[in-house]
């Protein structure tokens, strides 16, 4: 028997900033709880029925890029101590494999990704929000890292793509959610300290 509602706690921030980073360190801090990790880029909309050629023409870097309904469902379902199926997204061809992920019921949530604090309805199941700030420079940097070698990118298509999409976009979509952010932190300090010092500050009930 359940004895309370699952802890749950959203991560947002800038590209490359570190908030998958600092989840990964937040689950090892409160692995008591046995917690979860669910990441908004798994939600990025199937393009499969869109021609080949036409997919890498779309900008990722809008809230509109996710799936935004099922990523609700699905942590809501979470936040009520349901099981789930998350979906898997191949980021070479820009589609949802056939497969997915079988995520149990948990003490602890976290969320992380570029929008979650974008909306409404995903704040209100949260329990404590948290941005994740970072410079241009950095993000760019470790952006370039990340996508050539791990998603088969181009070094020129990652820096068109930072320049005429993704910072723009930052700024238009991302950087204005740090306003309903409970802790905001910099993903250029050591993350292993920025863990420690969340954990201090969230009141987590072990379960």
């Amino acid at each position: 028997m359940r004895r309370r509602k699952p802890h749950v706690i959203g991560i947002a921030g800038t590209t490359c900033s570190g908030k998958s980073l600092l989840a990964r360190h937040l689950k090892e801090k409160f692995h008591v709880n046995k917690p979860v990790i669910i990441s908004g880029d798994s939600y990025y909309r199937d393009l499969s029925g869109m021609p080949e050629e036409d997919r890498e023409k779309q900008n990722f870097d809008v809230p509109d890029a996710i799936e935004f309904e099922l990523l609700a469902d699905q942590l809501r379902a979470l936040s009520e101590g349901e099981e789930i199926y998350r979906p898997i997204y191949n980021f070479t061809t820009h589609t949802r494999e056939t497969d997915s992920v079988y995520i149990a019921p948990s003490d602890l949530i976290i969320v992380e990704g570029l929008f979650v604090l974008y909306w409404e309805q995903l704040r209100d199941i949260m329990d404590t929000k948290v941005f994740v700030t970072i410079s241009d420079a950095s993000a760019l940097r470790r952006r370039l890292e990340r996508d050539v070698v791990e998603r088969g990118r181009t070094r020129q298509s990652v820096l068109d793509q930072y320049r005429n999409s993704v910072k723009p976009m930052t700024d238009r979509f991302v950087l204005p959610t740090s306003t309903y952010a409970d802790i905001i932190v910099s993903g250029e300090d050591p993350m292993d300290d920025i863990a420690l010092n969340l954990v201090e500050r969230i009141e987590l009930p072990i379960f």
